[in-house]
Order: structure tokens, then C-alpha cells, then sequence
């Protein structure tokens, strides 16, 4: 029923540092621009693979009405052949990690990295003992 991740959203502060930071550092491809009803820009949609994309939103600030806390995902999760390669990749491209590489609990490879606007995103090397992939 469920095949995969198809996209995930993000609102961002400065479209050309997010573009940067997801086409120029990580290598994704900026695929095409959606404007609204009012013909101004939207939305930029980001091809991570084939079937898996990233939206980026223009501007604004979406907060819970109650606490007004930041509402959306708590972070994005992206598989990688090896850790260390991307680990160092981030570094070489002056990001600092979050977390350094390291076995998780469910025995997977993960580093850390927030993007242009502090969201966080998770880096997965796929252990074959894992959960996941015994699933």
C-alpha cells in the first residue's frame, strides 16, 4: 500500500540558501516552480530520486496557535550507501554535524545536520541486521 517516501514539505526562510544547501551541497534536482492564484511564487519542488521529492515552500511561519511552537515534521531522514563518505562530504562543504557518526539503537549508521533554516535532517546508512531491513 505505502511504496515510499514521495516528499516531504518544508516553509523556508531564504529560497537561495535552501536551494544551495539541497541542490549545490546534497545534489538533489531542482525539477520545476508551481506560482499561485495570484501568479507569485509558491513552491519549488526538489527530485531526490525517482518517486521521492522535496517541496520548498516560499516565506512565512507556521505556528501552533496554542504554545506557538514551529508546526511541521521533526525531521527527514535520507538513506545513504556510507556514513563516513557523507559525514565527511557535509564537513568538506563547511556544515557543521550535529551528531557525528554512530550505530543507533536499531543498529543503523546516523550523523545529523540541520539545513539553512534549522530543520533537521538524518543521514542512514541501512545495517542488514536492522529492524528495517528484516521487515
Amino acid at each position: 500500500m505505502i511504496k515510499g517516501i514521495g516528499h516531504t514539505a518544508y516553509t523556508v526562510k531564504n529560497m537561495e540558501k535552501s536551494l544551495h544547501f539541497y541542490c549545490d551541497i546534497l545534489g538533489f534536482q531542482k525539477l520545476f516552480e508551481l506560482k499561485n492564484s495570484d501568479d507569485e511564487p509558491w513552491i519549488v519542488y526538489l527530485k531526490i530520486r525517482e518517486g521521492q521529492f522535496i517541496e520548498l515552500f516560499y516565506g512565512g511561519k507556521k505556528t501552533n496557535e496554542v504554545d506557538g511552537s514551529t508546526i511541521g515534521y521533526a525531521h527527514l531522514c535520507l538513506e545513504v550507501t556510507d556514513i563516513h563518505e557523507i559525514a565527511n562530504y557535509l564537513k568538506k562543504n563547511g556544515l557543521k554535524l550535529d551528531v557525528e557518526p554512530l550505530q543507533g539503537l536499531d543498529l543503523n549508521f546516523q550523523c545529523w545536520v540541520k539545513d539553512p533554516d534549522g530543520n533537521a535532517i538524518e543521514f542512514m546508512q541501512m545495517n542488514p541486521d536492522s529492524p528495517q531491513m528484516k521487515n
